[in-house]
């Protein structure tokens, strides 16, 4: 980590997101690790709320320290989270994604109902996509959202699945299509709907080989109606604001990935300079020390690909498609990269490697193997790298 995109601002910021998540997340890590205790993620997220971390990405909201806060200083959190718990960082970031759409999009009272308790720390947030036949490909939504002329409700039915905080969440941003007999980038639309909802149920939860601690599981809606003012943006534009979503969702998982590298990074080379083997320190070692040097320059350049994208996303002057191929590429080599690194710690630790006994480097490893498939595959986003290199052609999935 060597921040070589961010201004002393951004920097100071760092070292203090650092020291408050050693203060407040480090001395819980065990207990959302081994037991998923969901009250210690909850405090440490009302603790982010009342230091206004929450905020960040909202600066019209933020009450905090910083002149200029964007995603650069949401990514940042988001790395520094990741170092230190990654199941953590997915509860943070899954709110951040919810707070997004209702900050931008709800109509006034119910950006005030729905936000102020997520930003706040109080409350919690999900994002509904996924389901049992769509993940990237979003065309084959089945999910329905329709419109009651007769009591101006929004009626839902689907069944959504791998929901971050899916029954632990307060309020959900749910992705229906509102008009079958078109696309479903023309016909999608995005609804708000509170927990308490008659017809919203969790049929089951998750258990992952990696992330303990962060909740995830199935939600179902079954004639679940909300008011007409729950609508996000307006009707069948839903696809937009997805779009959106998922550029500074990528982002913020380049941060999470950078984490996860870092993380197993220090915990490697730490071990290669203690180590003795064959009458010399482990990392003298060629084969150690090819590892290490690609474990540090995989790291250096994820941070500049991932800060470069932050920086342009806060700079507001690319159109949500132009911000796709560097928000992708951020997120495909960061994410990576993690996953790299993890591998290389276990292997360089051998044995001591594969037990929690002798450390976190088998968690980091069952973790980082997540973020290459979440918020959009390695597959998929080299595709959308490729098809904005190429955009006279659409290449075959």
């Amino acid at each position: 980590m060597k921040d070589y995109l961010l201004d002393p601002e951004a920097r100071e910021f760092r070292a203090a997101a650092r020291h408050f998540l050693q203060s407040e997340l480090a001395p819980r890590a065990d207990a959302i690790e081994n037991r998923q205790d969901w009250e210690a993620v909850k405090a440490v997220v009302q603790a982010l709320g009342r230091e206004h971390y929450l905020t960040l990405m909202f600066p019209d909201l933020y009450r905090g320290p910083l002149s200029a806060p964007g995603l650069v200083h949401a990514t940042i959190l988001s790395e520094e989270a990741a170092a230190v718990n990654y199941a953590f960082e997915t509860t943070i970031a899954t709110a951040i994604s919810c707070a997004y759409p209702l900050h931008r999009y709800a109509l006034p009272d119910i950006r005030a109902r729905y936000l102020d308790g997520i930003i706040g720390g109080s409350e919690v947030g999900a994002i509904c996509v996924t389901e049992p036949n769509v993940g990237s490909d979003s065309a084959g939504m089945q999910t329905r959202i329709e419109f009651d002329d007769a009591s101006k409700e929004w009626i839902i039915n689907g069944f959504k699945r791998y929901i971050s905080n899916a029954s632990v969440a307060d309020t959900y941003i749910v992705y229906g299509i509102s008009n079958p007999a078109v696309a479903a980038q023309k016909g999608m639309s995005a609804v708000v709907v509170p927990k308490d909802t008659p017809g919203i149920h969790f049929p089951r939860t998750y258990t992952f080989m990696g992330r303990r601690g962060c909740v995830v599981g199935e939600v179902e809606f079954k004639d679940c109606r909300v008011p007409a003012d729950h609508l996000l943006g307006r009707r069948d534009e839903g696809f937009r604001i997805m779009l959106g979503m998922f550029n500074f969702e990528r982002i913020i998982l380049g941060g999470s990935g950078l984490g996860q590298a870092r993380a197993a990074f220090d915990i490697a080379t730490d071990h290669a300079q203690r180590r003795n083997s064959f009458g010399q320190k482990l990392g003298c070692k060629q084969l150690i020390w090819d590892r290490i040097a690609e474990m540090s320059w995989r790291i250096d350049a994820a941070e500049l690909l991932t800060y470069r994208a932050a920086l342009l996303y806060d700079a507001g002057t690319l159109s949500a498609k132009e911000l796709m191929k560097p928000a992708s590429m951020a997120k495909l080599v960061a994410t990576e990269t993690a996953l790299f690194c993890a591998d290389a710690t276990v292997q360089i630790l051998g044995g001591d490697g594969l037990t929690k006994e002798y450390g976190r480097a088998e968690q980091i490893y069952r973790d980082a193997r997540a973020l290459t498939i979440v918020g959009g595959t390695t597959e998929m986003v080299k595709y959308l790298i490729a098809s904005a290199d190429m955009p006279s052609i659409k290449p075959n999935l």
